[in-house]
């Protein structure tokens, strides 16, 4: 069961940096792109279909074998994404770039693996949850005003950033709302930082860095969903020098990314 979680585990990142990639070669040049005018575009609507497959397979892979299995080949849909991109964008991956992304990579499955497991019970109070969208909200804003000001692969991590933020907002949402009792209100609650996430994505994806903006993404959700259970939840936090070298290697490893992945445009 084990090799059959981490296959389907595998098979779900290819999904969603299959969708990923879609998403971002409709969104890439636009100046200010819209879900209601994207989701008018086949290829853009595929990606999110995408998207939601791989989801449910990683849902799937997650309640059939541990969590230590499963997380780190979540992380693979960054190096499946950025040759998917580069094909759609008619080129070849550049070496840097996938050393750049493997370095990502690694340490994002240290900061997943260093993560201690929790047992205890999952529950929000209104006050939490208001807690929740507040702390979420600024952060995001804060990171899409500094994008105004940066440069384009700048940009494109920051408006990623800022869209990682609302995604873990989302997911400790979820977390309550699966572990902890549906509660209607919260379920009703849980499609605005959904939905302002995938808008703020779509802007990172324009700039044309998708490589930088797919990494930051990546980095940025779950360690605002642990961040999240910490603070709102009660759940440990990793302790020692191993996260803290763990996060320095995913953010070197974007870095990286910003410097060799091209400015992509869509003909």
């Amino acid at each position: 069961m084990t090799v059959l979680a981490a296959a389907i585990a595998l098979i779900g990142s290819l999904f969603f940096a299959l969708g990923a990639a879609l998403q971002q070669y409709e969104a890439v040049g636009s100046s200010k792109p819209r879900l209601l005018t994207l989701l008018r575009k086949p290829r853009w609507a595929i990606g999110g279909i995408s998207i939601l497959i791989g989801g449910g397979l990683h849902i799937f892979a997650l309640s059939a074998g541990p969590l230590t299995i499963v997380q780190p080949m979540g992380v693979a849909s960054l190096l499946f994404a950025l040759p998917i991109a580069a094909a759609l964008h008619k080129r070849k991956p550049t070496r840097m770039e996938l050393m750049s992304a493997s370095v990502v990579a690694i340490g994002l499955i240290g900061l997943v693996l260093l993560v201690p497991p929790h047992d205890g019970p999952t529950y929000l109070s209104p006050q939490g949850l208001a807690t929740l969208f507040a702390v979420s909200g600024v952060a995001a804003v804060a990171l899409w005003a500094g994008s105004r000001i940066a440069s384009p692969a700048g940009r494109a991590a920051l408006l990623a950033t800022s869209s990682g933020v609302l995604y873990g907002a989302t997911a400790t949402l979820v977390r309550v709302l699966v572990d902890g009792g549906w509660n209607w209100w919260y379920l009703l609650a849980l499609p605005v930082p959904a939905l302002a996430a995938l808008a703020v994505l779509q802007r990172a994806y324009a700039v044309g860095h998708f490589g930088v903006s797919f990494a930051s993404l990546q980095i940025a959700d779950p360690l605002t969903a642990v961040a999240f259970g910490a603070l709102l939840l009660g759940e440990p936090l990793p302790t020692g020098v191993a996260p803290i070298a763990a996060a320095a290697l995913a953010a070197a490893g974007t870095v990286a990314l910003a410097r060799t992945t091209p400015l992509e445009r869509n003909a």
